[in-house]
């Protein structure tokens, strides 16, 4: 059983200064709501520091010119790869289907790692994690049977 110590009101030697108190299971209401969030507020915090710091950085070199500013250079804005000239238009659209299948591959590949603890603690879950373990697999085999029937996974078209 947790406890924590509440502080009382100086009492003279011989006497308890401090209670044990169980810990409540509410922690949104009262004094230790503070202290459970306070963390998650420090690292918001923190994750907003460092992309703003970089952003302030960048202002304040290019304010006291360390940074060199933006005069546009044709040169240096045009296209280099491996040395040579581009020929034709630089910003050639790619097919779709490259990012189509690059979605999906993330998508399946993502949901087939989820079943990797649920096949270690398989043993452990008994009939209402084996039932909701055969639901996750149905709900993945509808979404590979819709591309499929969408013709996703096919190339020629």
């Amino acid at each position: 059983m947790f406890f924590h110590l509440t502080p009382r009101p100086f009492v003279p030697s011989g006497s308890a200064c401090y209670s044990p108190v169980v810990l409540r299971t509410n922690f949104t209401i009262g004094d230790g709501v503070l202290h459970e969030y306070g963390h998650l507020g420090i690292l918001a915090i923190i994750a907003l520091i460092f992309p703003l710091g970089a952003l302030v950085t960048s202002w304040a070199f290019s304010a006291v010119r360390i940074r060199p500013g933006g005069d546009a250079n044709p040169v240096k804005d045009d296209i280099y790869e491996c040395g040579l000239r581009t020929e034709g238009p630089s910003l050639v659209q790619f097919n779709f289907r490259f990012y189509y299948i690059a979605l999906l591959f993330v998508l399946f590949d993502v949901e087939v790692v989820f079943l990797f603890p649920w096949a270690l603690v398989f043993e452990k879950v008994g009939v209402a994690g084996y039932l909701e373990g055969l639901a996750f697999i149905g709900i993945l085999c509808l979404g590979i049977l819709y591309a499929w029937r969408k013709r996703a996974l096919e190339w020629v078209g």
